[in-house]
């Protein structure tokens, strides 16, 4: 079978390659030899996040909603990853939408992304004996401590299955479950990722994320609008850091359970939009609006078991990270639909 074969390359699957994260990933793969089969459906990600990877001769982007039952054999563009014979070696499933501004018009899409296409997604690494990673997400814990505490993996956490929100939050939950009962049950080596808030270059702009909205708007001269108010607080991780930890938790010799993938550095997010003020030259000023219910505060990761089990913590300073972001919305101006000055 293809897990006990001398492989030159890895074909690894990315669900949701096309999105923020996703890309990157690819990315980095990419980088380090791998073959890799990119499938996105284009809910909330773009094409162009992954335009500068198609002409690579290992990397294919297949148009798939993966809450239907995905087969790789059948697309005759993977012809050249010899799936049939090698298999797949790993698959990284970060699938579900992420739109705080379309939250409500996705819901049902983030439900099934949570249910149906994390089984398809376990499925295939039944039938291919591959290692399988899931995206999870800070809100498996439930709402930010009181006291500002640090959620470390072995808490439980607490979320309403019937709020508003549960399709997400409950929803990456219950993937965690079904994770853990097919590597029981099938004995398939699993990782789990809960990835914090993640900010960096191509991040989709206007959709209530905030940071790349507070960087196209402060180099515009426009107010830079906070969704809460001036007590809100967030960790945010530059996304090839939270890239990097993915990989490394990937590639641990054992499973070691989830790991939080995130910045333990917690900061009011008026400070971060003064910062992209100051680094732009802004004459923009900060206003306020109610809270969206997608964009929330959330609790701070203990990230002890990615330092010590991974050898792993964030590297990209703030700094750093936000002229990265600038840097790139100013290059991509063009593309972004937005005028300077």
């Amino acid at each position: 079978m293809a897990e006990n074969m001398d492989l030159e390359k890895k074909n690894i699957l990315v669900t949701g390659g096309a999105g923020f994260i996703g890309s990157y990933l690819c990315e980095k793969l990419l980088e380090g030899g791998a073959r890799i089969i990119c499938v996105d459906n284009f809910v909330t990600s773009q094409e162009s996040n992954i335009d500068h990877l198609l002409k690579n001769p290992d990397f294919e982007f297949i148009r798939f909603d993966f809450t239907q039952p995905f087969d790789p054999e059948i697309f005759p563009e993977l012809g050249r990853f010899k799936i049939k014979f090698q298999g797949i070696q790993e698959i990284y499933h970060l699938a579900c939408p992420t739109s705080p501004k379309k939250f409500d018009q996705y819901k049902l899409q983030t439900l099934l992304a949570n249910s149906l296409a994390v089984k398809n997604a376990l499925d295939l690494a039944v039938r291919y004996h591959a290692k399988i990673m899931q995206a999870s997400a800070s809100v498996v814990y439930g709402p930010r401590l009181q006291d500002n505490a640090s959620y470390k993996e072995e808490m439980f956490g607490s979320v309403d299955m019937l709020s508003p929100r549960a399709c997400y939050d409950e929803g990456k939950r219950y993937a965690e479950t079904m994770f853990e009962t097919y590597r029981q049950v099938h004995g398939i080596e699993t990782r789990i990722a809960r990835i914090f808030r993640t900010y960096g270059p191509r991040m989709p702009l206007f959709d209530g994320q905030m940071i790349p909205d507070f960087i196209t708007n402060a180099l515009d001269n426009k107010d830079l609008v906070i969704y809460g108010d001036e007590t809100f607080r967030t960790s945010i991780v530059y996304v090839s850091d939270a890239v990097d930890g993915m990989i490394k938790l990937m590639s641990a010799a054992n499973d070691i359970g989830p790991v939080n993938i995130g910045s333990d550095l917690d900061m009011p997010l008026v400070d971060v939009a003064q910062r992209i003020i100051e680094m732009t030259g802004s004459t923009s000023r900060i206003t306020f609006e109610p809270p969206l219910l997608f964009m929330s505060q959330l609790g701070l990761p203990d990230i002890a078991k990615a330092k010590e089990k991974l050898g792993w913590l964030p590297l990209v300073r703030l700094d750093e990270g936000l002229k990265r972001a600038i840097d790139y919305t100013i290059a991509h101006k063009s593309l972004v639909g937005f005028k300077l000055g």
